[in-house]
């Protein structure tokens, strides 16, 4: 119960449980739209996702201040691809907070004379880059991971049983290949916080990949995948221990 109460005492832990609220209801509707018996179910699906959907844009109004202060820390990595990539993912993920605050400013009549579709295009956009940029960062670190494992003796020496174990796969599959996938596997096996920190970023990436038009998905998929990267962003915010560093 204590944990329960830290998780929901923070801002993050209510907005990530308000986004998996807001897209569990996204995926129902999609499920229920063709029954008519679930006709008023469907209506009270849409309103509860339309009232998660603003209540985090409330939460997030500050969060673009938190976006530039990490960026100042992201800059002051060692790493050089490290730091391009957070740092520019910290960036981009502000002016996407900066254009989704206008909004709801926009929604709440605060402001009036700016193009609500405009303002929406490009947060999407600048969601999309920092997406991008955390993907790439992402990357970059399993490369990394499967570097040092293929230069760990113990690792090798149960690469090559397992290679020696698997003689039909070796002689329909390139050997490298074969080789390459199971060091691919083994390093996002062993470490989780990257596995989970990828899948989280891969399944948001559909999101603004879908409302910008540039791979149009049905919205049970676009629910599917924001249900799962929110379930992931629980789990790594009440388990710290699983989410990335840095």
């Amino acid at each position: 119960m204590d944990a329960v109460v830290k998780f929901t005492s923070q801002s993050q832990g209510r907005d990530r449980i308000l986004r998996a609220t807001q897209y569990a209801c996204a995926l129902s509707v999609y499920l229920l739209r063709n029954n008519p018996n679930n006709k008023d179910l469907v209506a009270k699906l849409k309103s509860l996702e339309s009232n998660m959907s603003a209540g985090r844009k409330l939460f997030r109004l500050g969060n673009a201040i938190n976006s530039i202060e990490a960026a100042k820390r992201t800059m002051q990595l060692s790493d050089r691809v490290l730091r391009l990539c957070l740092t520019a993912a910290n960036v981009t993920r502000a002016v996407y907070f900066i254009c989704d605050n206008a909004l709801w400013a926009r929604n709440v009549g605060l402001i009036l004379n700016i193009d609500k579709e405009r303002w929406s295009l490009n947060a999407h956009r600048f969601y999309f880059l920092s997406l991008v940029m955390n993907l790439t960062r992402d990357v970059y670190n399993v490369l990394h991971l499967m570097v040092q494992n293929s230069r760990d003796k113990q690792f090798r020496r149960k690469m090559n049983e397992h290679l020696n174990e698997s003689p039909d796969v070796a002689e329909v599959v390139i050997p490298q290949l074969d080789a390459s996938l199971y060091l691919l596997l083994h390093t996002l096996k062993s470490h989780p916080a990257v596995s989970l920190d990828t899948l989280k970023n891969v399944c948001d990436l559909f999101i603004p990949l879908d409302r910008l038009g540039i791979y149009p998905l049905n919205a049970g998929v676009v629910g599917f995948c924001g249900l799962v990267s929110s379930l992931i962003g629980i789990l790594t915010l009440a388990q710290p221990a699983l989410r990335m560093k840095p």
